[in-house]
């Protein structure tokens, strides 16, 4: 059966269409140019991300995947907050989503889901932490390493993402070692993951399928950073 939005919409994958608007709007990032085509935006890029939230919160929910996937709530925003930045652009050139983990009281990682021409990705961890679930992280390497190694070698998330990276300190931080056998897990200001997506999968109407998958091969390295907000 097919999965519809609130409005009856079902997901059919996203069209060339799409990664077309998206290309155009970064050539003319612009409010004069995006307000005459906003009802082009909603059709090809808004709408289909929507449907597809539903999409994979059916999938999830099947797998058991405690991810919350909703078309109000997962969708990032087109517009930027160009408040604090140099770049005044108004439009991110891009659609986006966020699925935050809730498994009973533990809170904190995610996946994420970036369509843009070129940057098609799939992706989840945990982004900029704040400083507290950062040092749980840095406590949990050096306290528990088997629990933390056993999440992030185990094969299938392997065999999907690789290995956990993102922005790291160029040194261990103060009070641990520089020669630690852990030094690049304690490095990291992120633990984060992803793989690139080719075209062909980012506009298969099988999406929701692919991302829920991977997501499942993700589950031990969601439950692991989970604990951090114990």
């Amino acid at each position: 059966m097919a999965t519809a939005t609130p409005t009856g919409t079902a997901f059919g994958g996203f069209t060339r269409d799409a990664i077309d608007f998206l290309a155009e709007l970064a050539a003319n990032n612009q409010r004069d140019w995006f307000q005459p085509r906003k009802a082009d935006y909603e059709r090809l890029v808004k709408g289909p991300l929507e449907a597809l939230c539903v999409a994979l919160a059916e999938r999830l929910d099947a797998r058991a995947i405690p991810l919350r996937s909703d078309p109000t709530r997962s969708p990032f925003r087109i517009y930027r907050d160009t408040r604090f930045s140099k770049d005044k652009s108004p439009y991110k050139p891009y659609a986006s989503a966020s699925f935050p983990w809730q498994d009973g009281e533990h809170l904190g990682p995610g996946g994420y889901f970036h369509f843009q021409p070129g940057e098609m990705y799939i992706g989840g961890g945990m982004w900029h932490p704040e400083p507290a679930r950062l040092a749980a992280w840095r406590s949990l390497v050096v306290g528990d390493p088997a629990s933390v190694r056993r999440a992030i070698d185990d094969p299938r998330f392997g065999a999907t993402f690789g290995e956990v990276h993102g922005d790291a300190l160029k040194r261990a931080p103060a009070g641990y070692p520089q020669d630690h056998p852990e030094a690049a897990l304690l490095k990291l200001k992120d633990v984060t993951f992803g793989r690139r997506l080719s075209d062909d999968e980012a506009l298969s109407p099988d999406l929701p399928e692919a991302l829920a998958a991977a997501f499942a091969d993700a589950v031990p390295v969601f439950r692991l950073l989970a604990r951090l907000g114990d």
